[in-house]
Parts: structure tokens; C-alpha cells; sequence
């Protein structure tokens, strides 16, 4: 980061001084000559008295949770070890990502050498915190320098995950805890000790919490599940999506949110949930642990419109799953007929920006069916398409 070596009063005591010696040989004015020459030298003094000690420092980041929501806010802890001739005053500065905000600006120093800021998830996505910037200025204010110090921190800012209501219990009676059954090498899910990564391990497998601790892939330990009973799709099409620009899509952004919300809802159902996008990518498998939890919100974070869709039935498989939720954009009608419900208990379309002859046409063909508006509430959208409790379809 470029900056001016003089702040202003120092670039103003620099031009003054200039034209009271030019004033002072016109005029014969010897007295008007010392005092230019002195507001000349004193920038020049201030810019050594500032640059000239040498000065190194190590930051250490600590935030108090490992993945940032949108919405959320977490605080900061940042330690500066500064290793410098005296003790310089200044103001710090951490630098901040377009994906966060926050109030990391503060007097240096302070009591301690911890310095702390919240810090608010504005942009899902993968973004870096620092380095941290400290200005000091001469004691008179006419010069300033700014340094930059420490390293990077990556901080990944995940979707806003909303409460939602959860499905009748007959319209579930197919999946659900009834259906959960797990077999795993060890005393239960809670005991589950991670291991390092092998090469040719599944990323379903990554356990997230033990790898951002240790800093290099960990993985579960093998366990062997059921099928999973409820499955969510996220179109992300790159037809059914506003081309991806500068800002964020609102529209796909309550997309992702809702996906995310509507996985974590099925998981506290009881059920097992396979999180995929509309090319048959999976984005997140979960069942039960909260590594899993961490790993689909990872996904996610990253997730952009693009590629084309599938047949649902190709990406659900021969097992018709219990609920189906399919989180798509712009559909129309013609494409509203090749939404095959795949056998689904309940298979629930969410739309936004679909036509109404596209959410017509796809209750029909058994859909229930909701517009998913960026003006609205996704609780109350996803309300409006829980089905009622029924006999599920062949």
C-alpha cells in the first residue's frame, strides 16, 4: 500500500517554508530567511525521525468461530508482537475483505497487545483477513508511515441458514429417524477419532473441525450407513441464473441459503441427507456429524450458477428418496414438464423467477410447488411448499 510520505501539515510546512525563502531574497528580509529554512528542515526531520528505525512484527489471528454466516458476527482477536526502537503511536488498521465488515481501526498502542474488532459476514465466499496495517506519524504530524505486518488469514464466509418448519410426520413416515441406521468401528459417533488424509480417501469422509485445528486434511474413521432417505438439489444451471457479475444475484443467493437451511432442517428430522447439484455433483453428505454440517456449508460458500441440469431421476438413483426438495431459478414450462419427481415421498419444488405456467404445469405433474421471492421470508416460502401428510407415490 502506497502513501504519501508527508501528511498534509507536513507537505504545507514544506511549501511554506519554500516561499518564505524565495520572499526572504527579494525582500532582503534575513529573519524571514531563518524561519523558511527551518519549516523546510523540520519535514525533513520528522521523515527521518519516522523512517529511519528499523522495525519487524508478528500477528497472530484468532476468530471465535471457524466458518462465518452471513448475517453473523464474530469477534476478532488479533495479537501484535512489535519489535521496534521505542514504542511508536499510531493507529492499526487490519485489512478486510469485500465478503466481511467490521470496525478494525484502533490506537496503537494500547493496555495490551491484543487488539480486538467484530467482524460481520456481508458475502458468502473465501476471503483473506490482513495483513494489518499500522500508520505512525512524527510528534509534530508532518510525516507518517504506514507498514504492513503478519501473514494472511483465509476466512470463508458460509451461507445464512434459516429456521424452518419441519414436514408432517406421515409425510416422512418413508425416511426419518425411523429408517436412520449406522454401523461405525468405535463407541458412537461422538467418539470418532480423525486420522490423516490417505490418497484415494472420499471427501464425504474429510473431517473439517479436526483439519482447520491441525492444518492438513483429517478424515472419519471408515463407518458404513444407509441409503440416504432425503435428498435436496440445488439447480445452480447457469440458464436458470442473472450471468454472474460484480454483485451477487440476490435471487441465487437465497437459493444457496435455503438449500443449506432446508439440509439442516431434514438432519435435525432425523433423517440422512444427500445434498447434490443439477449436474449430480455432490455437494455435501450428512449424517449426523457436525463435520458433516461444516463441509456442505463449505460447499456451498464457493457455489456459483453454471454447467446445465440432469434427469433428477439419474441423479437420485434407483431408490426413491423420501422428502425431495429441488431449489431451482427462471424455469418455464417446457422445462417445467422434465422435472420428473423420481418417486419422491414429497417432492418439493422451490422456484425463483419461474413463470406461473412453469409452477402450474409442475403441480401437475405432483410437485408441491412455491416462489421463492428475495422479498420474502424463506421460512414462510418454505411453508408454503410442505406438502400435506399423504400416501406417498409409486
Amino acid at each position: 500500500m502506497r502513501t504519501r510520505p508527508l501528511t498534509a501539515r507536513g507537505a504545507a510546512c514544506l511549501v511554506l517554508g519554500g516561499l518564505l525563502c524565495v520572499a526572504a531574497n527579494v525582500l532582503a528580509a534575513r529573519p524571514l530567511l531563518y524561519i523558511g529554512v527551518l519549516l523546510l528542515l523540520l519535514p525533513l526531520i520528522s521523515l527521518l525521525v519516522v523512517r529511519a528505525p528499523r522495525r519487524r512484527g508478528e500477528v497472530w489471528r484468532q476468530i471465535s468461530t471457524d466458518l462465518l454466516a452471513v448475517g453473523e458476527t464474530s469477534k476478532v482477536t488479533v495479537r501484535f508482537e512489535l519489535y521496534a526502537p521505542g514504542v511508536p503511536r499510531g493507529r492499526w488498521r487490519d485489512t478486510l475483505p469485500d465478503a466481511v465488515r467490521g470496525d478494525a481501526v484502533g490506537e496503537y498502542p494500547g493496555e495490551t497487545r491484543l487488539l480486538h474488532y467484530d467482524l460481520e459476514g456481508v458475502r458468502r465466499g473465501t476471503a483473506t483477513l490482513g495483513p494489518l496495517l499500522l500508520r505512525t506519524v512524527d510528534p509534530f504530524g508532518l510525516a507518517q508511515r504506514v507498514q504492513a505486518f503478519g501473514e494472511t488469514r483465509m476466512i470463508t464466509v458460509v451461507p445464512q441458514v434459516f429456521a424452518l418448519s419441519p414436514l408432517p410426520t406421515r409425510v416422512g413416515a418413508a425416511g426419518g429417524a425411523a429408517q436412520t441406521r449406522s454401523t461405525r468401528i468405535g463407541q458412537g459417533a461422538d467418539n470418532l477419532i480423525p486420522r490423516a488424509y490417505l490418497s484415494g480417501d472420499s471427501r464425504r469422509r474429510i473431517h473439517w473441525r479436526a483439519t482447520a485445528h491441525r492444518g492438513s486434511l483429517m478424515v472419519r474413521q471408515e463407518e458404513e450407513e444407509a441409503s440416504p432417505d432425503a435428498v435436496v438439489v440445488l439447480d445452480r444451471a447457469a440458464s436458470r441464473w442473472a450471468r454472474p457479475g460484480d454483485t451477487p444475484d440476490p435471487a441465487f443467493e437465497a437459493a444457496v441459503s435455503l438449500c443449506a437451511s432446508a439440509a439442516l432442517r431434514f438432519v435435525q428430522d432425523g433423517y440422512s441427507v444427500d445434498v447434490f447439484d443439477s449436474s449430480g455433483a455432490l455437494l455435501g453428505a450428512l449424517r449426523g456429524h457436525e463435520d458433516d454440517r461444516d463441509g456442505l456449508m463449505v460447499a456451498l460458500a464457493t457455489v456459483i450458477p453454471r454447467g446445465e441440469p440432469r434427469d433428477l431421476r439419474a441423479i437420485v438413483g434407483g431408490t426413491p428418496p423420501g422428502p425431495l426438495v429441488v431449489i431451482t431459478g427462471a424455469i418455464q414450462a417446457d422445462d417445467a414438464v422434465r422435472l420428473s419427481t423420481a418417486g419422491a415421498a414429497a417432492p418439493m419444488l422451490i422456484a425463483a423467477g419461474a413463470s406461473r405456467d412453469a409452477l402450474a404445469v409442475a403441480a401437475e405433474h405432483g410437485w408441491n410447488v412455491a416462489r421463492l421471492d428475495t422479498a420474502a421470508d424463506p421460512a414462510e416460502v418454505w411453508e408454503s411448499a410442505i406438502p400435506q401428510a399423504k400416501a406417498p407415490r409409486g
